[in-house]
């Protein structure tokens, strides 16, 4: 177990926060259940039929429910109309909507029932985030819901001790440079309060200083301008080279006045597919461990997982998502 994962297991289990795991028809899923309420991580909830429930389930310390047969069911199914009428949901949609596992465990955050969920193991990105979207809204002051992965690379001298995030990796596939400050901003908040350091992000480019000049260099460019405008407390730069962003010797060679170049430890990337090309290479050829994708902007926290993932990913996952429930306060 990587080092980030064990500190956060820790302050997990020292929040004692609810999770509530939906997608109770996958064996990962009971795994990393089994995990994490045995390690005391967080106090857990999986939604799921009787028929689904593992004889070797120990339900004295895993509460399980049926999204159809709760006696709170017509509660949560309330509420959701209420949230959603002024769209056009009618009561009956509302009644029959919240029979669907991600709904009903998105409400039972909205109303305090759970602090947080994670899906995505048997879910799209897309359906997880819609739910979460419709009920939980974006949280104040954020304009924008995007992820990011923590990557904990071992034997690696740069970043924090090897620990790097990495956004965004995941969700918004194009963002412009409003956009893209934006993502900036909240991944600075989001390393801070995981790792407990503070954040050095760089804005990544095929370019540093103005080496070469594109439209996809002067989007980095703006970003970078508009993120130190709005939020100059941060150490944030760029536009950097990834090699100028986190090693030493070459930030100081090609960005000298840089107060961030050579010390990074939060790499935005222009777009998704440069992103996501980038976690999966690190993760495979460096042998790094990979959380996420890790959702930021959301009201509460509702956390996406890859249907690739493991049930150690989701245990890893679970762990981060009661962290940042505990830092909701």
């Amino acid at each position: 177990m990587s080092s980030f994962l064990e500190k956060t297991i820790e302050r997990a289990r020292a929040a004692n926060q609810h999770i509530v795991l939906p997608e109770g028809s996958d064996a990962r899923t009971w795994e990393a259940a089994k995990q994490a309420a045995g390690q005391k991580v967080a106090r857990i909830t999986v939604l799921a039929a009787d028929a689904d429930v593992p004889a070797d389930v120990d339900t004295s310390i895993i509460q399980v429910i049926d999204p159809a047969t709760a006696d709170f069911k017509s509660e949560l199914a309330e509420g959701l109309f209420e949230l959603r009428q002024a769209k056009g949901m009618s009561r009956e949609q509302a009644d029959e909507l919240i029979t669907d596992p991600l709904y009903f465990a998105t409400m039972m955050v909205k109303t305090g029932r759970a602090d947080g969920a994670v899906a995505g193991a048997v879910n799209a990105t897309s359906a997880v985030l819609r739910a979460a979207l419709q009920i939980l809204k974006t949280a104040p002051g954020t304009k924008l819901v995007s992820s990011y992965f923590i990557m904990d690379v071992p034997d690696c001298e740069y970043g924090e001790g090897g620990i790097f995030l990495f956004s965004d990796c995941g969700l918004v596939e194009n963002p412009d440079a409003e956009m893209l400050s934006e993502i900036a901003i909240s991944s600075a908040g989001s390393f801070e309060a995981l790792v407990g350091k503070q954040a050095q992000v760089a804005m990544l480019s095929y370019s540093t200083y103005g080496s070469a000049s594109s439209s996809l260099t002067e989007k980095v460019v703006e970003a970078t301008r508009l993120a130190q405008e709005k939020r100059p407390d941060i150490a944030l730069d760029g536009e950097l080279q990834l090699d100028a962003a986190i090693v030493e010797a070459i930030g100081k060679s090609k960005a000298p006045d840089s107060k961030v170049a050579g010390k990074a430890n939060c790499l935005i990337f222009p777009d998704l597919n440069s992103g996501n090309i980038a976690y999966k290479l690190i993760e495979r050829l460096a042998k790094a461990e990979a959380y996420g994708p890790i959702t930021q902007g959301i009201g509460a926290p509702i956390n996406d997982l890859s249907r690739g993932c493991s049930a150690d990913d989701i245990l890893g996952v679970i762990a981060i998502t009661a962290a940042q429930a505990a830092d909701k306060g």
